[in-house]
């Protein structure tokens, strides 16, 4: 759990605009941000006219805005999304100076792929970034966008749908662990999400994408595949569950369906896996400890 971690939170409060104004007015922050000076006094108009606790509608006009907060839920940085069309931009910061150099960048950059190509449904992403802002242009170009066109001050950067798909399937994320599921398992849960597509599955879809597909009578015994049986280790708390489809979840008996939070995160893991996973408010610490029952092991190839 040393990688590098970074999620993306669609809630913007009122304690979040009072630091995004902190890290618009540092020069070094902004030196590269093109609409700096315009954001700096829109999110001061809005602090004075508003007396909200959550200004996330604000933030989203014309697009939709998002917190990045590390493994500690700190927050670190912004990633905004703008869709127009079939195309998406986006626009990254990392606010404060004492985070560069983490590899937090390209963590968001990741983030941000995972929204705009299972969520928002684009076709491409590009980012267009100053022709000086070296960190920023290799934290594009090592996750994998290539150069669309260019002038004498700015570089646009383009990932297509396609070539995102083949790189999370080829070459994932270093911050990203390997996760294996049955031919079975992938086929219902792709059916399911032919049917359940929105914000609530768009996770559990970019998991079924990048998973390692296996012949259920090879998978490993100790792997969570569906209808297993696993305790888990979240933060400090230990947990017994069942990972089941929705129709048969019940969250007093255990069973957790594979659209939740924690059902999502935990399909295709193994025992001994320990990994990061923002839930809705907070990001958790998850750790596969035993599988109890797994179909495939016990020979139950049709659960």
């Amino acid at each position: 759990m040393n990688k590098p971690f970074i999620s993306l939170c669609p809630e913007i409060t009122r304690a979040d605009a009072l630091m995004l104004m902190d890290w618009l007015e540092d020069e070094s922050v902004t030196r590269y941000l093109s609409d700096s000076r315009h954001v700096s006094r829109l999110i001061e108009q809005v602090i004075g006219r508003v007396q909200l606790p959550i200004l996330t509608h604000l933030f989203n006009q014309g697009g939709r805005f998002f917190m990045a907060y590390d493994r500690h839920d700190e927050p670190v940085g912004f990633v905004r999304l703008v869709k127009t069309g079939r195309d998406c931009e986006m626009v990254l910061v990392i606010g404060n100076r004492d985070n560069w150099g983490r590899k937090l960048g390209a963590s968001a950059i990741h983030e941000g792929m995972k929204l705009a190509f299972f969520d928002m449904r684009a076709d491409r992403l590009i980012a267009k970034i100053h022709a000086d802002n070296e960190r920023s242009l290799k934290a594009f170009l090592r996750s994998g966008f290539s150069l669309d066109h260019e002038t004498p001050t700015l570089k646009s950067f383009v990932m297509s749908a396609e070539r995102y798909l083949r790189l999370l399937r080829d070459n994932p994320a270093p911050h990203t662990s390997d996760i294996v599921i049955t031919e079975i398992d992938k086929a219902r849960l792709q059916s399911l999400l032919d049917i359940e597509q929105g914000a609530e599955t768009f996770e559990l879809a970019h998991e079924i994408e990048r998973a390692i597909v296996v012949d259920p009578r090879q998978v490993a015994d100790d792997v969570v595949t569906m209808n297993s049986k696993a305790v888990l280790q979240v933060d400090d708390e230990e947990m017994e569950v069942v990972l089941v489809y929705p129709e048969d979840a019940d969250a007093h008996a255990g069973k957790l369906s594979v659209c939740s939070d924690i059902g999502t995160a935990i399909l295709g893991y193994k025992v001994g896996d320990a990994f990061n996973w923002r839930m809705r408010h907070r990001t958790r610490q998850i750790r596969i400890d035993k599988v109890l029952y797994q179909p495939e092991a016990a020979g139950h190839f049709h659960l």
